[in-house]
């Protein structure tokens, strides 16, 4: 019950991060003074913005009992929140540490540019019309290397033998690096947006079917990429499966006698034999066998070819493949759905989560970087950078001796903004040993030089983090609900939920003066037995009746035999009758007829007192009731004395003003 409760606080106190259309701002006389509790006020505008957040996307009702019983509920709530700042609530650690993850992850939200985002979350729903398919051969530049030129000559040298007639397939097959595609002549096969790295998506969908695009580099290396075909989306399947290994020590004879198993399978299941019996008898695949063969659905380029072409060709619910073979062994493949690409608003929200934890948002985030440039007046001095550089050995940062202490002397401007704020080269330098712990592992004038660019993005965002609570309001009502809310959590853990478990005096006086609340209603005492099938049931009443002394574990020992004794399990203690069977009849010292329960299992009930008079339940029998009835009163206790607190009083006009 207390864990129960405090989720229901969570979820209508921390307010929803989705931006609300119902702008309070546009109400005529947004800003008039709705009510005030102990001398503080609440705007109108506050009032409909916190009204229309919390009503589940459903259309607000503006009847005046639905706006009073709302106003009655966030009085409450802003004199939670004022008790909980009057006792600086918002200094204790806990909250500190949270509101500030809290802080860092929202700001990522307002700190890249939006309308970027929204076209790269087109982008890759317009993609995801198309599967697209390509070869390709990878040169990867060597580690450490911060010389990429001889690399790239090598790579443009392969590309310019291409294009003049020379064989991709055989040529993939000797000098890509790609091991896996590259013993298939480079093919890498059908894939869609989302699957691969963004640069190499968009040279795969960008390219024209039949051609060849110029080398390209990603994080992997150099690309030569031919574009082999194109069809539209085959959208998403959930199969079920019956899979028969090959056994590779065997040689050919394991090869064949799993083709023979599989071929039995599948002549069974075309006389009609049930597919989820099968799987539990004849497959292989210990994680499809527990669910009964089903498989999480799958898309295009997340299964190999030959399964997913087998299973993608299946065109009916409920048909079956013929086996298919694939380097885990055979399968027979059922078809139980397909889904088709999802129209666009349906998908969206899905999209861009994805989108923002993949790397293309960094996009976004770049130009939301180049327009805060221009914004806080950046200015570089790139030829202290370069001294910088220059001025460290390249021999401590790869034996780890690297000390920015070193280098405190060197105090020129490497960036200013927002006109004043300088860093400088020491700045930098400290960076540096915080981020690599003295030591890096590439080269050091392109590890350096990207680190500065790290530098450089995290002071422009940590600078206008701090600024956003000032410009933008919507992340301030934001930030301040989030901080509201656990402080509202926090204080009323410490006012109703953990005082009605800890308070023992008070749990003990309220449960006598309100005693008779918690009555057992028609009771027995027993002892209960639940078995695994109807045979093992009719043993245990016969030993019950013939060994009426014996414990329930020498019960339920001598009734399983020589079988495993976790076929039967036992409890004793009080019961409510309405838990058994309409009918079951109890009789001190007999045993019921044992009845079905609905798992299928049998239950067997040994009465040793009969209570068919309602009987007082004591506090540790009633005490997840009597908690629960203690946090109530001190909910209503508390209110009481903050609405004492906090008097509130209601402008009626404003009030009715709002009502629609």
């Amino acid at each position: 019950i207390y864990i129960i409760m405090k989720k229901v606080v969570y979820a209508v106190l921390i307010i929803s991060t989705v931006f609300n259309p119902f702008r309070a701002s546009s109400q005529k006389g947004a800003d008039a003074e709705l009510f005030t509790y102990g001398g503080k006020s609440v705007s109108k505008s506050e009032f409909l913005r916190m009204y229309t957040k919390n009503i589940n996307n459903q259309k607000p009702d503006f009847s005046e009992k639905a706006l009073s019983d709302y106003l009655t509920l966030y009085a409450r709530f802003k004199m939670k929140v004022a008790e909980a700042e009057k006792l600086r609530m918002d200094t204790l650690p806990n909250i500190k540490n949270e509101l500030g993850g809290y802080k860092k992850q929202l700001a990522k939200t307002y700190l890249t540019d939006k309308e970027v985002t929204e076209k790269l979350v087109k982008e890759a729903y317009d993609r995801k019309k198309k599967d697209v398919r390509v070869s390709h051969i990878l040169i990867s530049v060597p580690r450490g290397s911060d010389d990429t030129t001889a690399t790239f000559r090598r790579v443009d040298s392969i590309y310019n033998s291409i294009v003049a007639g020379a064989d991709f397939d055989k040529i993939a097959k000797v000098v890509s690096e790609d091991k896996q595609s590259g013993k298939n002549g480079g093919d890498v096969g059908y894939f869609t947006a989302l699957q691969l790295i963004y640069p190499f998506e968009s040279v795969a969908y960008n390219t024209p079917v039949g051609s060849i695009a110029k080398p390209f580099k990603t994080i992997y290396g150099y690309h030569i990429v031919k574009k082999t075909g194109e069809r539209p989306s085959r959208g998403e399947i959930q199969v079920g499966q019956i899979m028969v290994a090959v056994q590779a020590s065997k040689g050919a004879e394991g090869e064949v006698a799993s083709k023979m198993r599989i071929d039995s399978v599948y002549n069974m299941l075309k006389k009609g034999g049930n597919f989820e019996t099968l799987v539990e008898q004849y497959s292989e695949d210990k994680f499809s066998k527990n669910t009964k063969g089903t498989l999480a659905t799958f898309g295009v380029g997340q299964m190999t070819t030959e399964f997913e072409e087998a299973a993608f060709g299946l065109k009916n619910p409920g048909d079956i493949s013929q086996p298919v073979k694939t380097k885990f062994g055979y399968h027979i493949i059922k078809l139980i759905k397909k889904t088709p690409l999802q129209p666009y608003d349906s998908v969206k929200t899905e999209l861009t989560k994805r989108i923002e934890k993949d790397g293309r948002i960094d996009i976004a985030r770049q130009q939301f970087t180049e327009n805060l440039k221009r914004k806080l007046n950046y200015k570089e001095y790139p030829v202290a950078l370069t001294e910088l550089i220059a001025a460290i050995p390249d021999s401590t940062l790869n034996n780890g001796t690297y000390k920015a202490s070193n280098f405190s002397r060197l105090n020129g401007k490497l960036f200013t903004m927002d006109g004043g704020t300088v860093f400088t080269q020491s700045d930098f330098a400290n960076y540096i040993e915080t981020y690599t712990k003295g030591k890096i592992y590439g080269g050091k004038e392109s590890t350096l030089r990207s680190l500065f660019k790290n530098y450089t993005d995290k002071a422009l965002y940590d600078y206008q983090e701090n600024k956003l609570i000032d410009e933008n309001i919507e992340y301030k009502n934001l930030l301040t609900e989030y901080q509201d809310g656990i402080m509202l959590f926090e204080l009323t853990d410490k006012s109703v939920w953990s005082k009605a478990t800890v308070d023992t005096t008070g749990l003990k006086n309220f449960y006598e003066s309100n005693k008779g609340k918690y009555m057992w209603p028609k009771a027995i005492k027993a002892d209960l037995f639940r078995a695994a099938n109807e045979d093992l049931a009719k043993k245990i009443v016969n030993e019950i009746n013939g060994n009426p002394g014996k414990s329930q574990e020498e019960i339920a020992k001598a009734a399983s035999g020589d079988g495993p004794v976790d076929k039967i399990v036992y409890e004793t203690g009080k019961f409510e009758q309405s838990k058994f069977p309409a009918g079951t009849q109890f009789v001190a010292g007999k045993v019921s007829p044992y009845y079905k329960n609905e798992d299928g299992s049998f239950g067997v009930i040994h009465c040793k007192e009969v209570y068919n008079e309602g009987t007082q339940k004591t506090l540790t029998e009633a005490r997840g009731y009597v908690i629960s009835d203690y946090q109530e009163y001190l909910e209503k206790q508390w209110i009481s004395t903050l609405e004492a607190t906090y008097p509130v009083k209601v402008n009626q006009n404003t009030l009715k003003g709002m009502v629609k």
